[in-house]
This record gives structure tokens, sequence and C-alpha cells, in this order.
């Protein structure tokens, strides 16, 4: 009979009466409208600044245009393309080198500081290499290049000059093909370590205690434990840091287009940096587009199998 009365109120009360704050549904009601207008900017921001414009992307790759004529349908031309674009296997393989070293010790050297702070007794220090190791992350890409350029400079770098006073020659950091995808790797791991450290140390932090006081009852300490105990408990953490390392190291674009723009040769331009040159530069932006597209594939193929190798490591108790 109360619940009768109650519709019936709401349905006399219109839509004044369904947002009635004095009953259960209709708290739950303005909640839900109010978590849904919170969301409502980041939305409208991901389809304008994201989802439309890769729409349009892989529209325009069906294209020839120059932004001075009218698009010109050419069907799958600019794929066509690719496959006979000489320049394009050499810039994939430097982009997936780029990954791999830059993923791989930012990985571990995250891990084993968020293992490291965890161990500090004075939380003073600990603090201090918290935000010491985190204020890369909030530096500009530009200024990070500018900044490690400088320190990577060849004749008066501070690096060759303490590699000078340790008998070391002056290495060519960033004029070298031998030398220069490392230094790009370098300065992105520098970028990057911090927000990936702070993922880790919050899911190392995280573990319960007792869990780690029964592994020590039970004589898994050291290397054992990390193996048998910690990894296994932040697994689902290290596929969710490995997964946005991976996508941000393949559309890594601010180091590489300021320490060197690409050079020497090629031999430092990624996929990115090459799909900014052809739309924008030589304003092929179907071509470019194109590009894009493969590039986007790439990184659903390698994403997918992140996740599919993951059923076998990642333990989700």
């Amino acid at each position: 009979m109360a619940s009768e009365t109650l519709a019936t109120r709401e349905r006399r009360g219109g839509l004044l009466g369904w947002f009635r704050a004095d009953t259960f549904e209709g708290v739950r009601r303005q909640r839900a409208i109010l978590g849904y207008l919170f969301l409502l900017p980041a939305f409208i921001g991901l389809v304008t600044f994201v989802v439309g414009p890769m729409f349009v992307s892989f529209g325009l790759s069906f294209y020839r245009w120059n932004i001075f004529k009218p698009p010109d349908p050419i069907g799958i031309a600019n794929f066509q393309r690719l496959l006979t674009d000489t320049r394009l296997p050499g810039i994939y393989a430097n982009t997936l080198f780029l990954v791999v070293g830059t993923v791989f010790i930012t990985q571990v050297l995250a891990l084993a500081l968020a293992l490291g702070v965890t161990k500090l007794r004075s939380r003073k220090l600990a603090y201090f290499l918290r935000t010491s190791w985190f204020l890369p992350v909030l530096m500009s890409g530009a200024a990070v290049g500018v900044t490690l350029s400088y320190l990577f400079q060849r004749e008066f770098g501070p690096i060759n000059y303490y590699l000078g006073l340790l008998g070391i020659d002056r290495v060519p950091w960033m004029t070298s093909a031998s030398t220069v995808m490392w230094t790009i790797i370098i300065t992105a791991v520098w970028k990057n370590l911090g927000f990936i450290f702070v993922i880790y140390l919050g899911a190392v932090t995280n573990i319960p205690q007792e869990i780690l006081d029964a592994a020590d009852v039970d004589g898994a300490q050291g290397w054992r434990r990390l193996w048998t105990v910690t990894l296994p408990l932040i697994s689902p953490i290290m596929l969710f840091a490995t997964v946005i390392n991976v996508i941000g190291a393949m559309q890594i674009f601010d180091e590489p287009q300021i320490m060197t723009r690409g050079g020497p040769g090629d031999g430092s331009r990624t996929a990115v940096m090459y799909m900014y040159e052809v739309a924008f530069k030589e304003q092929e932006f179907g071509y470019g587009s194109s590009i894009a597209v493969t590039l986007f594939i790439a990184i659903l193929i390698v994403t997918g199998i992140q996740f599919l190798l993951s059923k076998r490591w990642v333990f989700y108790g």
C-alpha cells in the first residue's frame, strides 16, 4: 500500500516527483544524474578531440588532399603506397626498438625504485625521492627535449664533460646512428619513469602485511618472496602499467622532434614523426592519415597480444 501511495505521489508530482529527494529512489536518481553531469565534460572532450578526429582521419585516408584543393577520392591508393614506401620499414623498426627499450627499462626501474622506497625508514627521504622522480612527468616533452639535448651535446654537454674526466672519449649521442636511439630511450625513460613508479608504489604499498608476514614465516624472503608473492599480487597493476607504457612509447614525438629532428637521416624518426611530416610539411593529409591508421592498428594488435599473454601471468586474486 505504501509503495502504491509513493508511485501515485510521484505520478501526481510529474517530473518533480520523479526527483523527490525524500525517497530512496529519488536520491538514487539524483546521484545518478549528478554523476552523469560530472562525466559529461570529459565525454564531450573525448568525442570532440579523440573519437571524432579518429573517424575523420580514417575517412581521410581514402582521399588525396593538400588543403588547397577539394579532397579527391582515390580508394585504397594511399594504403597501396604504404607497401612501396621504402622509408616506412626503417621508421617502424625505430619505433619498435624505441618501444621495447623504453618499456623494458621503465618497468624494471620503476618496480625496483618502488620496492626500494617501501624499505626506507625515513619518511622524509621517501617523500623527497617520490617528488624528485615524479617531477619530470610534470614537464612538457618540449622542455625535456631542450634540456636533455643540451646535456647530451657532444662538444660542450655536461655528460661528455664528466665522461672525459673518466678518460672516456666524447660520445656522439645525437649525431651517430648507433647511439641516437639510445639517447631518445634514456630521455623517454627519464620523462615517464615517475608516472610508472607511482603506479607501482601504490601497488606495492597496498599488499596486505599479513600476507608478507606469512611468506616470511614460510621462509620466502628476498628474490623468492618477490617472484612467488609480490609479483603475482601486483600482476594486474603490472599489466595496466605495461599497456599504457607501450601505448605511450608508440606515440613518442616531442623528444626526438626537439632533440634530433629524426636524424641522422631517419635514424631516430618515429612513426608519429613521419606522419606529422607527411601531413603537415608535405601537405599530404590523405597519406598521413593512412600512416595514422596503420599506427592505430599496430597499437590495437600489440595491446591485444598483451591481454592474451596476460592470461598466463596475471592473477586476479
